[in-house]
């Protein structure tokens, strides 16, 4: 016979357990965890794109900062188009391996924005004036309207901004070619 003492779990138990386990994602520790959570990934993709920069031989000035419930990254500095590509694809491309860079250190999956010489913020005024525009011709016509392809940032910048302004917006399309379409009221 063993000396070992087996313990049943109730569903009492379990309920216990269960709750134990729970975090109050609204609570000041659990907020400050996650802004340490993106400080760090932050961090981590400011020293994978530092390297980056050194390898590429090319000046630029790291700004990080938490925007919402994501890190953001820029870069600014004299000639960096070529970081940022015709549309911003280089932009996209370099955005993607710095997430990687950071899945690799932490294990966890990143939503980090990455901004080169302002070219999302640029991007963004602009796409919320297109989104406005599309807003004032679904009022006026009771017509929904399509939009051209965009990316997946470009989309939830327009779905944003029109949601803003009471309307609702849906992505239709597959990528590469998915579009917003604005609906009237």
């Amino acid at each position: 016979m063993s000396d070992e003492t087996v313990t049943e779990e109730t569903p009492a138990t379990e309920q216990a357990v269960a709750e134990e386990s729970q975090v109050d994602e609204s609570s000041p520790a659990t907020a400050s965890s996650r802004l340490e959570e993106l400080e760090q990934e932050g961090d981590i993709a400011a020293d994978y794109l530092e390297e980056l920069l050194d390898i590429a031989d090319l000046d630029g000035d790291l700004d990080m900062d938490v925007d919402g419930d994501r890190a953001a990254v820029s870069i600014v500095g004299a000639e960096l188009s070529q970081l940022v590509g015709d549309n911003g694809e280089v932009l996209e491309a370099l955005q993607e391996l710095t997430r990687l860079a950071v899945y690799r250190e932490t294990g966890e999956r990143t939503r980090l924005m990455l901004d080169i010489s302002g070219f999302r913020a640029r991007k963004r005024e602009e796409l919320i004036q297109v989104a406005n525009e599309s807003v004032a011709t679904v009022r006026e016509s009771g017509q929904p309207v399509s939009l051209s392809a965009m990316t997946p940032f470009e989309r939830k910048v327009v779905h944003d901004a029109v949601a803003a302004a009471g309307l609702s917006s849906e992505s239709e399309g597959v990528e590469p070619r998915r579009y917003v379409v604005v609906l009237p009221g």
